[in-house]
Parts: structure tokens; C-alpha cells; sequence
């Protein structure tokens, strides 16, 4: 029987993890086959990409983060994948990412309390979802933790069952 997948990608650690393989531009990357590939022969329910949503503060920094930003999501929307947001909070001229861990956490439970799913792809290397993969495997959803082979996250190996680690010339082949 195929599986309903829900397909949640945290989208700075993505970025940086694709940066650290020269991998650098996402406006390049074929969204939609990544999902397509993640999902196989299962029915994708949705794919989400969680982000810090950058606000304009009048710095030229600002506006050119906020441009990016939005040509970003105009390409998310094209692969029909959904963007949700975090914040990101400036400290002494340097942005640090808020939030978005916790809205990967609430969608994990709330697809698992609504039975929205039957799998949950998860593409983040963040161990503070640890809590909400132990509630959603405890509730029967399989957690597939989707790294990189290159820097692979040990403790989501061991949170999350099953687990794939990709190389670089498997996500050579989306851009």
C-alpha cells in the first residue's frame, strides 16, 4: 500500500548543507523532481520548506537578503512546494534564524494528531525535533531522516527510521 508523505525541508540547514558541497544556487535546483525522487511510489500529501522571513530594515543588506528571498519563493511556488515561516532576528549586524524549528515540530504533531499523513520525510539535521519524531513514531507515522552523506546528523539517524543519506551526485542530478 503506498504512503501518504508529507515532505518537510528546513530550509537554512538545506541551503548550507548544499553551500558545503559547492552547490550553490537554489534558484537552480529542480524542486519539483527532489519531491518527486523523496516520494517514489508514494502520494505526496505536501511538501513544505520552512524559512526565516527576512524584513526589510532599510540596510542594503536587507534589501538585497529580501530580493533573494522573494525570488525564492516565487521558484518554490512554480514547484509547488509550500513555504513556511520563522523569523530572523538581528544581533550586532549578524541574522540568526527563530521559529522555524518549532513550526517543523507543530506540523510534525499536528499531521500525526490529524492522521494527514502516513510518512513524514524530514530534511533537517536539527535535534530538537527530536521530541516530536519520538510522538510521531510513537503515533505509527514512519520518520524518514533525509541528510547528507558528507555531514550526516548520527543522533537523527538513530531518532528517525528509516534514513538516506545523499551524496553530491544525487543532488547533482536536480540542478
Amino acid at each position: 500500500m503506498k504512503s501518504r508523505t508529507l515532505i518537510l525541508i528546513d530550509g537554512s540547514n538545506f541551503y548550507f548543507k548544499l553551500k558545503e558541497l559547492n552547490l550553490n544556487s537554489l534558484l537552480k535546483f529542480d524542486f519539483s523532481k527532489f519531491v518527486e525522487f523523496l516520494v517514489g511510489k508514494d502520494i505526496k500529501v505536501e511538501a513544505r520548506y520552512y524559512i526565516g522571513k527576512i524584513r526589510q530594515d532599510k540596510s542594503k543588506k536587507s534589501k538585497v537578503l529580501f530580493d533573494s528571498q522573494q525570488r525564492l519563493l516565487g521558484w518554490l511556488k512554480k514547484a509547488k512546494v509550500r513555504y513556511c515561516f520563522g523569523y530572523l532576528l538581528k544581533t550586532d549586524g549578524v541574522y540568526h534564524e527563530k521559529g522555524v524549528d518549532v513550526q517543523i515540530a507543530v506540523d510534525m504533531v499536528v499531521a500525526t494528531y490529524e492522521n494527514l499523513c502516513d510518512k513524514i520525510i524530514l530534511i533537517s539535521s536539527d535535534t530538537d525535533l527530536a521530541p516530536a519524531i519520538a510522538k510521531a513514531r510513537e503515533k505509527k507515522k514512519v520518520v524518514e531522516y533525509v541528510g547528507f552523506s558528507h555531514n550526516p546528523s548520527v543522533a537523527m539517524v538513530s531518532f528517525c527510521s528509516p534514513s538516506r543519506l545523499l551524496t553530491k551526485d544525487d543532488l547533482e542530478k536536480f540542478f
